[in-house]
């Protein structure tokens, strides 16, 4: 799929670094929140490329797009099944670490979280 006239390239820059990082190896998987607008095309090219993908919606005018690894992305169709907001602290803190997020900070997250429970 190509960009149509109402896309804007810049608007894409960074699913398309995402998707070359992830080719290289730099990440196992990757979430990028879009406009709705761009799903089709992003879509169309994780597909064109074999990536594994889930849409997930987030409102009436954005999706969380996943791609990655098929383990990873098997393991977030099986968790992720609500808003991320949503989300327990244990799922947040698997989420981030499949993420790739800074390990610390994720504890550090997890604990602030566990505690205002």
């Amino acid at each position: 799929m190509t960009l149509s006239p109402d896309m804007h390239p810049g608007d894409l820059k960074v699913f398309l670094n995402h998707v070359y990082e992830f080719k290289k190896g730099v990440r196992q998987m990757v979430l990028y929140t879009v406009n709705r607008r761009y799903e089709a095309f992003a879509v169309a090219r994780l597909q064109s490329q074999h990536i594994a993908y889930l849409v997930r919606p987030v409102d009436e005018s954005k999706i969380n797009l996943f791609f990655g690894k098929p383990e990873c992305i098997h393991a977030i169709a099986c968790m992720v099944d609500k808003p991320l907001n949503r989300l327990t602290p244990e799922e947040d803190f698997i989420l981030g670490a499949m993420l790739e997020y800074d390990l610390c900070a994720q504890c550090k997250r997890y604990c602030a979280r566990k505690s205002r429970l």
